[in-house]
C-alpha cells in the first residue's frame, strides 16, 4: 500500500500562485511515476502532469508554462513531489489529487481544494 498526503491548497485570486505538496509513504518501492490530477465541479478528473522516477515531467498541453511538477530535493527518499501553479485562473478551481503509479495499480491521496476567485 502507498499512502499519499497532499497539502498546500487554499484560496487565491486570479493571477496568483499556489504550491501543492504530496508526500508518499508506505510501500513506495516500484512506484514508477507520480502525478497530479484535478477534478472541477461537475467535470471528470483530468491529468495535470506526471513525473517519472528519473524526474522527467509531462503536462497537459493547456497547462504547460503555468504549472510545474518537481521533486522536493529536501526529501532524500524522493517521495515528495510539488506542483507549482502560477498565473492561476478561475477555471483552475478544482480538487487536486496526488497519484502514485505501480504496475499493479494506482494510489490516490484524499485531495486538496484549490479555489481561484476573480
Amino acid at each position: 500500500q502507498v499512502q499519499l498526503v497532499e497539502s498546500g491548497g487554499g484560496s487565491v485570486q486570479a493571477g496568483g500562485s499556489l504550491r501543492l505538496s504530496c508526500v508518499a509513504s508506505g510501500v513506495t518501492a516500484n512506484v514508477y511515476a507520480m502525478a497530479w490530477y484535478r477534478q472541477a465541479p461537475g467535470k471528470q478528473r483530468e491529468l495535470v502532469g506526471t513525473i517519472l522516477t528519473d524526474d522527467t515531467t509531462t503536462y497537459q498541453d493547456s497547462l504547460k508554462g503555468r504549472f510545474t511538477i518537481s521533486r522536493d530535493t529536501r526529501d532524500h527518499t524522493k517521495n515528495t513531489i510539488d506542483l507549482q501553479m502560477n498565473s492561476l485562473k478561475v477555471e483552475d478551481t478544482a480538487v487536486y489529487y496526488c497519484n502514485a503509479k505501480k504496475i499493479t495499480g494506482d494510489y490516490w491521496g484524499q485531495g486538496t481544494q484549490v479555489t481561484v476567485s476573480s
